[in-house]
């Protein structure tokens, strides 16, 4: 055989075998190391270590409200890897800034799911963070665990949501304060993006069709904003029922210190919030919130021994100080469903994953029972509490039962 007969030979055989490897779910390719595909190409997998990302904000307007996700996350990491890591490996952390920015969160998404690799990736907080990662994550086949209460109206295949929807945190809600309370006229206050848009749309639909009252006004401001004089001043004027607040991060802090200012008594004019919990509490101050109501499904101060124990773990690695919130404890949870899933599907291969996560269930999570429905969302109860001035909340109703998820509720879409 002529010597470019054999090295065509040697190219087209070499070819071939690179084929074959690639179309392998799993890959041993190089002595040591094991590979399951993903849209982005291989997955990081070794035989000692699997990649995972970590994406929130870090810096600007949302930190004060992430911060408290990515220490959830990297705790439940950190047992695990005390535990024995998921099938044989110690999960290897590779963590980006999403800097409150949502270009900036696509980017990093990219970055995490393309170019390193991740086998997940927990991350975001607003909504218009993951609306700007989900086509990252669609296109590339990724797979997210997004820890945060959000409007709904979104299903993926690719996104695992720990948090609640709009029917489990917002409606429920306003059911409890429409029968405990009596109210019926609402003046509805957000951060102007697409969450507080988008659930003050289905919470008008349920005030005005379902509670048969009326919206006396509605407010939107820029996210990190702070001066809130103007819209208390109408609120003041119009004398609603409730102030519904969506107002998100830092803008927080502003928006209840100008509330005290301006002489509004939270234990006459009742305030409703989705969107405060103690993370954003500890910025706020307790004494500038106190006896508002906030709408979740997690409190630090739940009776159990699950959430004791977390919160004991919490502290220890985080420090005495830190205080634990409803998104903190979901993204908690993330790390241990993505574990139970892998273990489930016996591979690391996203498919699969995904696959075999309907049905996971977590009998001793912090919050409660929660379990994996087929839309991707969690089955899990809802509960109302009052702020108290140290930062803590007093739970004040929970729903008997689990509710179930439903992100497309009929007639609110």
């Amino acid at each position: 055989m002529r010597s470019r007969d054999r090295n065509d030979a040697h190219f087209h055989l070499r070819r071939r075998l690179l084929l074959g490897l690639a179309a392998s779910p799993l890959l041993g390719a190089l002595p040591g190391r094991a590979f399951a595909q993903t849209g982005a190409g291989a997955l990081a997998v070794t035989d000692k270590e699997v990649t995972v990302g970590i994406l929130h904000s870090l810096t600007g307007t949302m930190a004060i409200s992430e911060t408290g996700t990515t220490q959830g996350e990297k705790l439940a990491i950190e047992e695990i890897n005390a535990a024995g890591g998921v099938l044989g490996r110690q999960i290897k952390i590779i963590q980006e800034d999403g800097a409150s920015d949502w270009p900036t969160f696509a980017e990093k998404a990219r970055k995490l799911v393309v170019n390193d690799h991740c086998a997940a990736v927990f991350g975001c907080m607003t909504s218009a963070s993951r609306k700007a990662v989900l086509p990252v994550f669609e296109q590339y086949n990724g797979l997210l665990y997004y820890p945060t209460y959000y409007e709904g109206l979104e299903q993926s295949k690719n996104v695992i949501y720990t948090g609640q929807e709009a029917t489990q945190q917002t409606l429920a809600g306003l059911d409890w304060v429409g029968k405990e309370k009596g109210a019926k006229s609402f003046f509805l206050v957000g951060s102007d993006y697409i969450w507080p848009r988008t659930t003050n749309k289905i919470a008008t639909r349920h005030i005005t069709s379902v509670l048969k009252g009326t919206v006396a006004g509605e407010e939107y401001f820029p996210l990190g904003h702070t001066q809130f004089n103007s819209v208390i001043n109408k609120i003041k004027l119009k004398k609603p029922d409730v102030i519904f607040s969506t107002v998100v991060g830092g803008s927080n802090v502003a928006f209840y210190k100008q509330l005290k200012a301006a002489g509004i008594d939270l234990k006459k004019q009742i305030l409703v919030t989705v969107s405060v919990t103690e993370d954003e509490v500890d910025g706020i101050g307790g004494e500038n919130i106190a006896d508002a109501y906030t709408c979740m499904k997690y409190f630090q101060s739940l009776k159990n021994p699950a959430n004791e124990k977390f919160v004991a773990a919490f502290k220890k690695r985080w420090g005495e100080k830190t205080v634990i919130g409803d998104a903190t404890q979901a993204a908690y949870l993330s790390p241990f469903l993505w574990k139970a899933a892998v273990e489930k599907a016996g591979s690391f291969e996203i498919d699969r994953v995904i696959e075999a996560s309907p049905g996971i269930e977590m009998k001793d999570a912090p919050e409660g029972f929660v379990k994996i429905h087929e839309n991707h969302h969690l089955w899990s109860k809802t509960r109302v509490a009052r702020a108290r001035a140290d930062g803590q909340f007093d739970v004040v109703y929970e729903s008997p039962e689990l509710i179930e998820p439903n992100p497309f509720p009929k007639g609110y879409q």
